[in-house]
């Protein structure tokens, strides 16, 4: 695991040696939170030695944890030849700076050991680029944790320190990176753009599989169109968003894209990083929300991901849930829940042994259609532009001109441009 800035600590050089802290400030589900914790340590890549807990009535200003707290850190950390502490809280910048002076050792909270994570998984050009935004975001506001070496005196004439100008200095050659990042990604979204536009024209249905990481997301994706996308029982086994056609039949072509995995407290860094490819979700004619259905809170995961799709707008998609792993739940039977309308509402299934997947074709064949229609028109020689709109979009089946100039055309169009152009259905 590499930290993102610059660290000016003496430090054990023999590997990835890590102690864990999570305090009880009252959270509902301490447990579940510490049990994730040590997830996310694993999928770091990181030598758990050991764990630290302990309660909390109130954040200190200064350490976060109590001084008792942090002394007993600190022996554990020396006894055990520590490389890095993992606090399962956020930490401010001079928390950080206290407590890694304190132990002797590099320190990263909550939100430094997901970005790192991620930084470990990216693949694409388009993931390594959000990834380092995510970084540069998040590290121009602790640049002071990296410069203690250097004296910082307040400012004024002839009292600028050497310190304040080299943080003036890092900040600006930071600003200039995010700025680059920004425009080479803006590059990336108006061919994302441009690719969604060509699937509109085409009238080509949409799904998103969207769900709390390790759901079983990629393991659905795969057995819907073998795409061979790496699979792991792990937080954020993958990272980069894919897409892949699948033909149902009698529909034809349908694209299913699968995305990020969401977590408890998704760092708000992240969330801004990856906007543009979590905005997927709202472009999709149907988002899959997958659930693990074997764990024993995804109520709470569940509430999770919605809380992340309303900060990015895509909460209002049409939405399947997809209960998955039922394999691992005695007594569940693939099955089909409707609502009062007979509409498919949940899938149960198991990605991993495919039983249930013919259910889930079932319900997108029920589902996707409503999405697109097929119909005729009759348009006056007058409305022009409205048929070049028609033709733009890719929706035009046929066309008939009867003596009077009149346009018969046969659509097959996505409803909600159909109400867009002719304003009802």
């Amino acid at each position: 695991m590499k930290t993102t800035r610059e660290q000016f600590i003496d430090r054990h050089r023999g590997g990835e040696r890590a102690l864990l802290v999570q305090m009880d400030v009252g959270q509902a589900a301490f447990a579940e939170d510490l049990e994730e914790f040590k997830a996310l340590a694993d999928a770091a890549a990181v030598k758990t030695l050991t764990v630290i807990t302990g309660k909390l009535t109130r954040p200190s200003a200064k350490l976060f944890v109590g001084a008792g707290k942090a002394e007993e850190i600190s022996q554990q950390a020396g006894l055990l030849k520590a490389d890095v502490v993992l606090i399962n809280h956020p930490l401010s910048a001079a928390q950080g700076r206290n407590l890694e002076k304190l132990w002797g050792c590099r320190v990263l909270d909550r939100t430094e050991l997901i970005l790192d994570i991620f930084a470990q998984r990216a693949r694409t050009f388009e993931g390594k680029l959000q990834v380092e935004l995510a970084q540069l975001q998040h590290l121009s506001s602790r640049l002071v944790r990296g410069w203690t070496h250097l004296e910082r005196q307040k400012g004024g004439i002839g009292l600028r320190g050497p310190g304040e100008t080299q943080l003036e200095t890092d900040r600006r050659l930071i600003g200039k990176k995010i700025h680059t990042i920004k425009k080479r990604l803006e590059k990336v979204l108006n061919h994302r753009q441009q690719s969604r536009r060509a699937r509109q024209r085409a009238a080509i249905p949409t799904v998103s599989l969207v769900g709390y990481t390790n759901a079983g997301k990629s393991t659905l994706f795969n057995r819907l169109t073998s795409a061979g996308v790496y699979v792991a029982n792990q937080l954020f086994a993958t990272l980069d968003p894919t897409h892949r056609q699948i033909n149902l039949a009698p529909m034809g072509t349908v694209i299913v894209g699968d995305t990020v995995g969401f977590i408890r407290d998704l760092p708000h860094d992240l969330i801004a990083a990856f906007r543009a490819t979590l905005e997927e979700t709202q472009q999709a004619d149907l988002l899959l929300h997958v659930i693990d259905a074997s764990q024993p809170q995804y109520l709470q995961y569940m509430a999770d991901v919605n809380k992340v799709l309303h900060e990015i707008d895509a909460d209002q998609a049409p939405r399947l849930c997809i209960y998955n792993k039922i394999d691992l739940r005695p007594g569940l039977v693939p099955h089909i829940n409707r609502n009062d309308q007979g509409r498919p509402i949940e899938v149960w299934l198991s990605a991993q042994s495919g039983a249930g997947i013919d259910l889930l074709e079932e319900a997108l064949r029920e589902l996707l259609p409503g999405q697109i229609m097929y119909c005729q028109v009759n348009l006056r020689p007058e409305q022009g532009k409205l048929r070049a709109a028609l033709y733009r979009l890719g929706a035009v089946l046929s066309e008939q001109i009867d003596e009077n100039g009149h346009h018969h055309l046969a659509l097959r169009i996505q409803r909600a441009d159909y109400i867009k152009l002719f304003g009802q259905e």
